[in-house]
């Protein structure tokens, strides 16, 4: 039971007093929903600051202490203001919000890649992920996992000249390669065993992020373009602001795009699924993503079971279906290698869904790319 005390009403309040215990518990309560409407507002904005774009990383986390708060705030306190239903109702929009966004990546959501059907192994490839992480030292376990799942095509990001020496062995498997190594986590080594034509590294925005670009001959004789990313985060001590990385994910989405040709997109975005900027690179490239309807696919931070995003990504053209896609396991790195296998079949592009970017996307993607160049 309440004490007397309790039963009191403020002063021009119209609201009992609380005790002590109950106050403090409704105080944090109110703080952290305040804060979880704040992380789920910002985001909309157009402001490309690493704090504001921040925010479209820890969706689900966001979603579970919205939830967190909106239970527990009802069984605290009844609603007896227009405050307290307003606060109620804001926690339970940010909430059908953030699920919403999260939806399309759950498996109650419509595949949006056709599972193959077909065994015809010359038009079959399979693609191999890791962002390394510059400073692990177990390239053994990197390696015997390449072993393992025998990739046609392997990428290996934020990788050294350490790193290039340790992989290099891969070179028998996979003799045709493109290498990059640096020394600012910013390196990718590719490695293939299928034929790579107009092999090329590109800094596209940035003089020091590369990126590459090549066109892969299948066994059936068709061609795939290829291009492989890592452009860098917007974090303080990285990028101050996101436009950097927009830029390069809409200059290549673009151009793939223009080319009319099968494709493959592949790295660490260092984006999430669900952001806007995803949203807008999908609309303009009309690639498709293997992971709508069929999860997640967390991928960093492999060391933090509670806190993981969707960073790294495969995205492809309408003309092929989905072999095998899965996330891999952890070999030191702070991310999680991930590994894809497609199927080039022409017809699938008459049956996937057809992705169109409207005047207003293709006008703020051009926005984009010059406000980086600028």
């Amino acid at each position: 039971m309440r004490d007397l005390g309790a039963k009191e009403h403020k002063r021009g309040t119209g609201r009992p007093s609380l005790p002590r215990d109950q106050f403090m518990v409704e105080t944090i309560l109110i703080a952290i929903g305040a804060f979880m409407i704040a992380a789920t507002l910002l985001p909309l904005t157009d402001l490309d600051d690493w704090w504001v774009r921040v925010f479209d990383f820890p969706r689900l986390q966001i979603t579970f202490l919205l939830a967190v708060a909106l239970v527990a705030y009802t069984l605290v306190r009844d609603a007896s203001t227009a405050w307290e239903y307003g606060f109620l109702a804001a926690l339970g929009g940010c909430l059908a919000y953030q699920s919403y966004r999260m939806y399309p990546y759950t498996r109650l959501s419509r595949q949006q890649v056709q599972p193959s059907c077909r065994s015809d192994g010359n038009a079959i490839f399979s693609l191999l992920f890791a962002n390394v992480l510059m400073t692990n030292r177990n390239a053994q376990a990197l390696v015997q996992l390449v072993e393992q799942h025998d990739p046609d095509i392997f990428l290996a990001v934020e990788c050294d000249s350490w790193w290039a020496e340790r992989l290099s062995g891969l070179q028998e498997s996979h003799p045709f390669t493109v290498l990059q190594p640096q020394e600012n986590t910013y390196g990718m080594l590719l490695y293939s065993r299928l034929e790579l034509r107009d092999a090329s590294v590109r800094f596209l925005i940035q003089d020091d992020i590369p990126s590459i670009h090549a066109c892969l001959r299948l066994k059936s004789g068709d061609e795939v373009e290829l291009r492989c990313l890592h452009p860098r985060p917007p974090v303080p001590n990285e990028n101050p602001r996101s436009t950097e990385r927009d830029a390069e994910l809409l200059m290549v989405g673009r151009e793939m795009k223009q080319k009319h040709l099968p494709g493959v997109v592949l790295g660490d975005l260092n984006d999430v699924a669900w952001s806007r900027t995803n949203d807008l690179f999908r609309a303009i490239s009309g690639m498709l993503d293997p992971r709508i309807g069929r999860g997640f696919y967390h991928t960093f931070n492999a060391k933090w079971p509670l806190i993981r995003f969707p960073l790294d990504h495969f995205f492809h053209t309408r003309h092929f279906r989905l072999v095998d896609f899965r996330r891999l396991s952890k070999f030191g790195s702070d991310h999680f290698p991930v590994y894809i296998k497609l199927s080039f079949e022409p017809d699938a592009e008459t049956k996937q869904e057809h992705i169109h970017a409207s005047p207003e996307d293709k006008q703020a993607a051009e926005e984009k790319i010059q406000e980086a160049r600028h």
